[in-house]
């Protein structure tokens, strides 16, 4: 399968899209703006017009947007324009790589099913950063032997690239994801405000913090623009703010507590309450600089 078409060419989409490209695929991309779709083109893919133009003769169709009702809307169409399920041919695998409900992940594998198009839900972790470096991490719902056509082009795209389960496991697996993530992301916020007011040197001990227990991925990428007050999106506090709603839902619906989790999302919402919606989601350490300062 050389044949792809990417539909959603923003933040993640854009540079995901261009590496299949220098991977020697044929993409051929659609987004709403214009152009993103133009970027695409000079780096080599191809651009359409509409959904349904960019789904005709692909073998492997790839959806990166920014919530479920986009994602439902695209696939199954919406308003009388017609979705990638309409427009592609049996066989043609669907790959949403959005991070979305696993409820709706699930129904939109049915739907595939009942027409001969397999739809996964892959969903990835490792940022704009990961993105563009080719190096996410991918965790992929639904038909295995689907799962098993598509991994070529998968692996273009992430370093690790595992098959989940069933439908609705791949995000599953990143609303655990996006709950660790929120969660750390808040400790180190905590931490660095912590240690300033004690006067302890912050970047001395992000260094030895992070070659200790207390290390992760998240202090190694975040903590230095935390430091430097650098709040430029690379995942912005409004899709954490969704994907930590998606993680309390399917808490509530398995019946299971994330006290932790539920706080921090009261946060997250707080934060993007102030205004902060298009700051990257590290910009937590704001709210509880804000939340320590004693008042005047």
């Amino acid at each position: 399968m050389t044949t792809i078409a990417f539909i959603g060419l923003g933040v993640m989409g854009g540079p995901m899209a261009a590496n299949l490209v220098t991977a020697g695929f044929t993409v051929t991309g659609y987004n709403r703006s214009p152009e993103k779709v133009e970027r695409l083109v000079a780096a080599g893919g191809r651009g359409a017009g509409s959904v349904t133009e960019a789904v005709a003769g692909a073998d492997v169709v790839i959806t990166m947007l920014p919530d479920s009702p986009d994602v439902r809307a695209v696939i199954l169409g919406d308003d009388g324009v017609d979705g990638v399920l309409a427009a592609a041919a049996a066989g043609t695998v669907v790959v949403d790589m959005s991070t979305i409900r696993p409820d709706v992940a699930r129904e939109l594998a049915a739907a595939g099913a009942e027409r001969g198009v397999p739809v996964l839900d892959a969903p990835v972790s490792g940022g704009e950063q990961g993105a563009v470096d080719a190096t996410l991490s991918i965790m992929a719902g639904g038909d295995e032997s689907a799962f098993n056509q598509v991994l070529p082009v998968l692996e273009a795209l992430g370093s690790t690239v595992v098959h989940m389960g069933p439908a609705g496991a791949g995000q599953t697996v990143k609303a655990a994801n996006q709950l660790i993530v929120a969660g750390t992301l808040e400790l180190v916020a905590e931490a660095l405000v912590f240690l300033d007011a004690h006067g302890v040197d912050r970047e001395r001990a992000v260094t030895v913090l992070g070659g200790g227990l207390a290390g992760s991925a998240v202090l190694d990428r975040k903590g230095p623009a935390m430091l430097a007050r650098d709040f430029a999106p690379g995942f912005r506090v409004d899709l954490h703010h969704k994907d930590l709603g998606i993680v309390t839902a399917a808490a509530r619906e398995a019946g299971v507590v994330v006290p932790a989790g539920a706080l921090v999302a009261q946060l997250m919402a707080s934060l993007r309450a102030q205004g902060h919606g298009s700051l990257d989601h590290s910009a937590l350490l704001l709210l509880v600089e804000q939340l320590s300062r004693p008042r005047p």
